[in-house]
């Protein structure tokens, strides 16, 4: 996760602020984070804090009891820190993607679709506490310290392109250079958590277990989408790399340690998710496949075969493994220009498209141009179009391809740009969300027969043995409680 500055005065600021070391009483390491100290984390974090929300749909607030449960957990874990009256803030952000992370100064992150794979409390007490011991080490902070001069890269390279979409992309480039963490970070964090999690009473093996499920979970989505290779920007592991070996042997030993109870809490956890929203908000747009819609800006377009879709606040993305990237969002045209004029004169000035020609989708004014871009991943052909919704909403596509396949995927992404349209009042009546619901197993009843009700279209099974953490030939137990989705 990249946290952005919106200042070159506060990047030379916390160069001139550069403190000393002073030991770490998590680690009991040297602390030497030269542009930023202890003091000054709490301020950023609050600082950084609403950027966050935003850039990840927000926080989940829709049932504030699930929220409040989360934050018991949170508290209960950093009330046995070496640190137990600093103040964290725990919140569960807006969004399917599966994830956790954390800023400086206790801001601890939780997305609702990491939420909706963990099993009982003692798994997402490990994600918590996970994330607690990156804080407690300060590996947030040192990753913050990085990104000051990835921004300010970025935002030199913006400068001197004069294009803000250039500027943009830049900055997820620099956003994708140091949002992990190590390898010894993550394992350090990993025994922060275990001892965390034996402290407060958990089970610290539910750490290993929960890894596994989510790496379950990443397979998975390589099967739905018919790729080898998941794309990195969709998966925990891209800013976690960890080795599940390594947790096992240290939960393990941690347990073997233990006295007393070792809560797991599956019941109290998964009535806590009852109702959840999951997958997409239909106030941010749906994907149903390879179709994204949106029942509140009322369009809706369909992706090529092999392209996974990605909804992200500001933009709609979709990758292909071979490299094609697809960027779909929207803007406002506040003068009379027609769309070729703004192709070349507002949208990508910069680029000197060629081959701009005025085109008409499903009776709306559109243009569309070429061009050729030089990149971190190497050289891309670029192609421009944008659409005159309705009003003054234009929507727009940047679509980027290697050259030795822009020839091959021509069509398929002709047909794309062309299939954006309105949605019709029957598609928004059936934009239903899809929830969470709890069962509790009754006799008979098995994955295949439980899974045929859910509303997916493939793998429904699989989807199932994932969601619940069940192993391919594991048997449901009658009396037992299993998540389920519906509408």
């Amino acid at each position: 996760m990249i946290i952005r500055f919106p200042h070159l005065v506060l990047a030379a600021w916390l160069l001139a602020a550069a403190p000393g070391c002073t030991v770490n009483p998590a680690t009991g390491d040297q602390d030497f984070t030269p542009f930023m100290d202890a003091g000054q984390e709490a301020a950023i974090g609050a600082q950084e804090h609403p950027k966050l929300l935003a850039a990840f749909g927000g926080a989940y607030d829709e049932r504030a009891s699930l929220a409040a449960y989360v934050d018991s957990i949170g508290q209960r874990l950093l009330a046995v820190t070496e640190t137990p009256s600093a103040r964290f803030t725990f919140t569960i952000v807006n969004s399917d993607v599966v994830n956790a992370f954390a800023l400086p100064g206790g801001y601890v992150y939780i997305s609702r679709g990491l939420m909706a794979l963990a099993n009982n409390e003692a798994e997402l007490a490990g994600v918590i506490a996970h994330e607690i011991g990156h804080v407690t080490a300060r590996h947030s902070a040192q990753r913050y310290n990085q990104s000051v001069f990835a921004q300010l890269g970025a935002a030199v390279l913006g400068i001197a392109t004069r294009n803000r979409a250039l500027a943009d992309l830049a900055g997820l480039g620099a956003a994708a250079y140091v949002q992990g963490y190590s390898r010894d970070q993550e394992f350090e964090a990993d025994q922060l958590g275990i001892r965390y999690l034996v402290r407060a009473g958990y089970d610290p093996g539910a750490m290993a277990d929960f890894l596994a499920t989510l790496s379950a979970d990443s397979a998975l989505a390589d099967k739905i989408a018919g790729i080898e290779e998941r794309p990195k920007q969709t998966s925990l592991f891209a800013s976690h790399p960890r080795t599940l070996d390594r947790v096992r042997r240290a939960a393990e030993e941690a347990r073997g340690q233990q006295s007393g109870d070792q809560r797991l809490a599956a019941d109290e956890y998964l009535l806590a998710l009852e109702q959840t929203l999951f997958g997409d908000d239909p106030e941010e747009g749906l994907r149903r496949g390879r179709e994204f819609f949106h029942p509140v800006l009322g369009f809706r377009f369909k992706v090529p075969p092999g392209f996974a879709l990605r909804n992200t606040p500001k933009a709609v993305l979709a990758r292909h493994p071979n490299g094609a990237l697809v960027v779909f969002e929207g803007d406002r045209l506040g003068r009379n220009l027609d769309m070729g004029g703004y192709l070349t004169d507002v949208w990508l000035g910069g680029v000197g498209l060629r081959d701009v020609e005025d085109l008409t989708i499903n009776g709306m004014a559109a243009a569309t141009g070429t061009g050729r871009l030089r990149t971190r991943d190497g050289p891309r052909d670029l192609r421009a179009v944008a659409v005159r919704f309705e009003g003054d909403t234009i929507y727009r596509f940047l679509i980027l391809t290697p050259p030795k396949i822009t020839a091959q995927l021509s069509e398929e992404l002709r047909r794309m740009t062309y299939s954006l349209r309105p949605v019709t009042a029957r598609e928004l009546e059936n934009a239903v969300p899809q929830r969470i619901r709890i069962h509790r197993v009754e006799p008979g009843e098995t994955v295949d027969s439980l899974a045929a009700a859910m509303p997916f279209e493939t793998l429904k099974p699989e989807r199932l043995r994932v969601l619940n953490g069940l192993a391919p030939t594991e048997t449901l137990q009658p009396g037992s409680l299993i998540k389920l989705i519906g509408n």
